[in-house]
């Protein structure tokens, strides 16, 4: 018998004879048949291995690639491209990447923001664009990426690895907010990680001309991110959990910030997306847009109610804004919230508030604008690599410019498709860090005991229990119950739970002590109750 490992379900009979090997314990990869049977098509290993775990919730999900198609990675002419070869060209990514989508280059006042020219490569209509089509995004789980495009691509002849000479499409930001585009050839001089290019920007030696080029960046990217602060953008750090995996275990984790080499990329890469987006929108050309609506009023006013309630300074709101100006409104509830956040103690919940409250960026074949980041016109163009929207704009672009092709098809369904497997894509991504978190914590609790008691803080509410962070990292469910000896419900805000005998309050980011009654590690799911000690 099979029994399902990620979810409760029914055991699959296997039949008395297995096709491939496998070991009682094992993860297997099993083809149903029949009336409650089925077939084992792949052993995976054993379930101590979080690498074959991430594979097993990789496999369940369906996006572990098959046998790839081939011949699509032949070099294609470079005639008539801009020779970029003699720019110093630096790329910056984190430490575990394996596909460099961006590089950049300064000369002078301008900074060329180079991108891998996937089209090149990739024909659309050809078996390689379908499935990346289909797939529509590369998934990052921990210690594993499952590409959108085949390895050969996403990992060789694509990715803008340095000492190798390879095909981009360059988008040079120059003096006076001007911009322009071209079909390049580039030679990577560095390949940094963000730590690195920190490192140098703070002072650290670096090889001829690239601590120069860096500062140069730079100080471009702060005078972007100043002028989109000023513009009403969101203003919120939202960290993510890194993983540090040996010998199949999780022995370490820490949540990566933004650093002045992130944010450095970030403001470089965001400008290049809008200027593309402006240079499409402004042509008419046919194109899939990232959209981030304003908004509404009474989605600001229950947002500003809820955070009064939990006495955060808010700015003065506005009578009635709409549009550019509750997207201005939302940047300064953003700024203020994330001050306050940093200076009380309450650090990690409050500016999740204020994201939960506004409208999802989504695709869309028509330009609303990104309210989000106080763009008027955004698209996605600076990762074709791992994301497929970006691959279509590459052509819509390159097309604007006289080549044939361009963006075909349905665009509006297919960035409806998009979305969704973003969404599917981000939702895997999150189980998988709840599952490796939880192996860690679990590791944590065997080496304290599990009696031992953590400081942690209110993160969420839900009829009939509570969400607790603790240690940064950690997150359990605590059931309302655990609170006290009487009934304890929502507010009519959701922002406290409040004792039906008493009138106790306990609060969105309110501290808790807690202690861990479970952790499964199949799961992902961790079960807290209140310390009593």
């Amino acid at each position: 018998m099979a029994e399902p490992y990620f979810d409760p379900g029914p055991a699959i009979a296997l039949g008395r004879r297995l096709h491939v090997p496998a070991g009682e314990g094992d993860l297997v990869l099993v083809e149903p048949r029949g009336r409650g049977g089925g077939r084992v098509v792949e052993v995976l290993g054993s379930p101590d291995d979080v690498n074959v775990v991430m594979h097993a919730l990789a496999a369940e999900a369906g996006v572990v690639r098959g046998s790839d198609p081939a011949g699509e990675a032949a070099e294609p002419p470079v005639q008539g491209r801009a020779d970029r070869r003699g720019l110093l060209t630096f790329t910056i990514d984190p430490a575990t990447a394996r596909d460099f989508d961006d590089a950049i280059s300064v000369d002078g006042e301008r900074v060329h923001v180079h991108i891998a020219d996937v089209s090149a490569f990739v024909s659309a209509g050809g078996q390689v664009d379908e499935e990346a089509e289909e797939r529509a995004t590369s998934v990052y789980l921990p210690g594993r990426v499952d590409p959108m495009l085949p390895p050969n691509l996403a990992d060789g002849a694509c990715s803008l690895v340095p000492g190798e000479d390879r095909l981009a499409v360059t988008v040079t930001l120059g003096p006076g907010d001007s911009a322009s585009f071209e079909r390049s050839i580039i030679r990577s001089d560095h390949r940094l990680t963000y730590e690195q290019a920190d490192a140098i920007l703070a002072g650290a030696e670096a090889p001829a001309g690239l601590a120069a080029a860096l500062r140069a960046a730079s100080a471009v990217a702060e005078r972007l991110d100043a002028d989109r602060q000023a513009r009403g953008s969101l203003v919120i750090d939202a960290p993510e959990p890194v993983f540090r995996i040996d010998g199949g275990e999780v022995v370490a984790a820490e949540l990566e910030r933004a650093t002045p080499a992130h944010r450095l990329i970030e403001q470089l890469m965001v400008r290049a997306n809008e200027r593309v987006a402006e240079r499409l929108w402004e042509a008419r050309e046919p194109a899939i847009y990232r959209v981030h609506e304003a908004p509404a009023p009474d989605a600001l006013e229950a947002l500003v109610e809820r955070l009064e309630e939990l006495e955060v300074p808010t700015p003065p709101m506005p009578a009635h804004p709409s549009g550019a100006a509750a997207g201005r409104y939302a940047g300064l509830l953003s700024a203020a919230v994330t001050r306050f956040a940093a200076t009380s103690g309450r650090g990690q919940t409050l500016p999740s508030l204020v994201l939960r409250a506004l409208e999802r960026a989504r695709y869309e074949a028509t330009n609303l604008g990104h309210s989000g980041l106080a763009s008027t016109a955004y698209c996605h163009f600076t990762s074709p690599i791992r994301r497929y929207p970006d691959l279509v704009c590459h052509r819509a672009l390159l097309h604007r410019l006289g080549e044939p092709g361009g963006a075909g098809g349905d665009l509006a369904e297919l960035a409806e498709h998009c979305s969704r497997r973003e969404r599917d894509a981000a939702q895997l991504e999150r189980r998988a860090d709840d599952i490796c978190l939880t192996r860690l914590l679990r590791r944590r609790l065997y080496d304290l005991g599990w009696q031992a008691t953590f400081e942690g803080e209110v993160s969420g509410l839900i009829d009939g229990a509570l969400f607790v962070r603790f240690e940064g990292l950690f997150e359990g469910l605590l059931p309302a119950r655990a609170l006290g000896d009487e009934w304890f419900a929502l507010d009519r805000l959701g922002v406290a739970m409040v004792g039906s005998r008493t009138g106790s309050r306990v609060r969105l980011a309110d501290p808790l002590t807690v202690c861990v009654r479970s952790a499964d590690a199949a799961t992902g799911r961790v079960l807290l109750d209140i310390s009593r000690v």
